[in-house]
């Protein structure tokens, strides 16, 4: 076996042509002083008038599931108006390791971060806002911003700060409220939802910080200037967490419906070294080399069983796809809650079979039950972590035949020279 250290020194790298709407390049923490001179804390104006503009921007959230930002603001607004008070949380807590944006933008552009919060609050009526994070770094940053801009800045929404161990479920929208409610930061059964009943049992907005980041560029440019990059489906820019095996990993601002093969070209890695991917961070599953004719947005990469998620793209080359398949679920085992009986023991059986494969001592009976379990498992869990680790175990099976095949035949002959293991596979570091 051979252990991998997959964290490298991380680039920030603008695309060609894209006039960067979250990017900066410049090093070090952007200061008050630069945001405000560039546009940022625009005076709020008419609530109705920019909730219909981010509606018909059409922004997708870009914490995994892309839920539109315009129909949430929508339903927590719906709530104040009915004379509830109402709540916003800005979830940075990017329990991806693949993924490095979220954990970017708080340390190097926090003003963006919280005037994108200012706004969300504006437009639901809230009164009280809460960034939620585990990165140490990130969390000092936010604290330097906020004391930068004073207790009245933010108009009438007071900001408090919440730090949590890091963690895979701890990022899940009812994981953050339960930590910020006082309780452990583990997923809770599902209903009530956050926008019904959230922290301080009141409607909350739960948004990935790059969410709120799109808020301010919407205030300044409009929708239509908005969706002037990036597909009718998939409008806009997006932050790509980039990593391959012998290169430091790449944080690209990315205009939805690129082809992958522009992607690698600019990126320089050679398409025919390109075994798959690992889409979407972890949850998405793996795919083969149909990644190389998908675009890169959500339906593009819907096309080929797969998911944007949360913008990170790992491509296998180096690595045996049934050696990244049982680190993955070796981690999903180590970082599930604890707290469903299938997503523990569903998650530790298929990472068992993994690791078999992968050790060459798996047969054709082992492959049988890896099979049940990644379709019957499905959707028992109270968070993502379960389908997770089903999308990994099936998309192995279904895309990597002939490496199962192989590990099968003891005759894999990648992983005859050194398996490749990680404990966090494809983990990236922020700076």
């Amino acid at each position: 076996m051979t252990a991998h250290a997959d964290t490298a020194r991380l680039s920030v790298v603008g695309w060609p042509g894209l006039q960067a709407r979250l990017l900066r390049t410049d090093p070090g923490t952007e200061s008050l002083a630069d945001y405000t001179a560039a546009g940022g804390y625009r005076p709020l104006g008419d609530a109705d008038t920019l909730l219909t503009e981010v509606t018909a921007a059409g922004v997708q959230g870009r914490g995994g599931a892309a839920f539109p930002l315009g129909v949430k603001l929508a339903t927590v607004r719906t709530s104040h108006r009915a004379g509830w008070d109402t709540v916003v949380l800005a979830n940075g807590e990017e329990g991806e390791p693949a993924s490095v944006k979220d954990r970017w933008l708080m340390r190097n552009r926090p003003h963006l971060v919280l005037d994108g919060l200012r706004l969300a609050a504006h437009l639901v009526g809230a009164r009280h806002a809460h960034v939620y994070v585990s990165d140490p770094a990130a969390a000092a940053a936010v604290s330097a911003a906020l004391t930068e801009l004073g207790p009245d800045a933010l108009g009438d929404v007071s900001v408090s700060l919440r730090v949590v161990d890091p963690g895979y479920v701890a990022g899940e929208e009812t994981a953050a409220v339960r930590a910020i409610n006082g309780g452990p930061a583990k997923p809770s059964d599902k209903p009530p939802r956050p926008f019904l009943e959230g922290i301080g049992g009141l409607p909350t907005l739960v948004s990935n910080v790059e969410t709120l980041a799109n808020l301010p560029y919407i205030a300044a440019h409009g929708a239509a200037d908005y969706r002037s990059v990036g597909t009718d489906a998939s409008p806009g820019s997006f932050l790509a967490t980039i990593t391959v095996a012998g290169r430091d990993p790449v944080l690209y601002e990315l205009p939805h419906g690129i082809g992958v093969a522009e992607l690698l070209a600019h990126h320089g890695v050679a398409g025919d070294s390109v075994r798959g991917a690992l889409l979407g961070g972890y949850f998405a599953g793996l795919v083969n080399r149909e990644v190389l004719d998908a675009t890169v947005d959500h339906a593009g990469f819907a096309a080929i069983g797969s998911g944007l998620g949360c913008g990170a793209i790992a491509l296998i080359t180096d690595e045996c796809p049934v050696a990244v398949a049982a680190s993955v679920l070796e981690y999903f085992g180590r970082e599930n809650a604890g707290q469903c009986g299938s997503c523990f023991n569903g998650t530790a059986a298929m990472a068992a079979v993994a690791v078999a494969l992968r050790e060459h001592t798996a047969d054709a009976e082992d492959l049988a039950r890896l099979r049940r379990w990644s379709q019957v498992l499905r959707g028992r869990g109270a968070c993502g972590t379960l389908d997770a680790a089903t999308n990994i175990a099936a998309s192995l099976l279904n895309k990597f035949g002939a490496d199962v095949d192989a590990h099968l035949g003891n005759s894999c002959a990648v992983c005859a020279a050194g398996a490749y293991v990680a404990e966090r596979p494809f983990e990236v570091e922020a700076r």
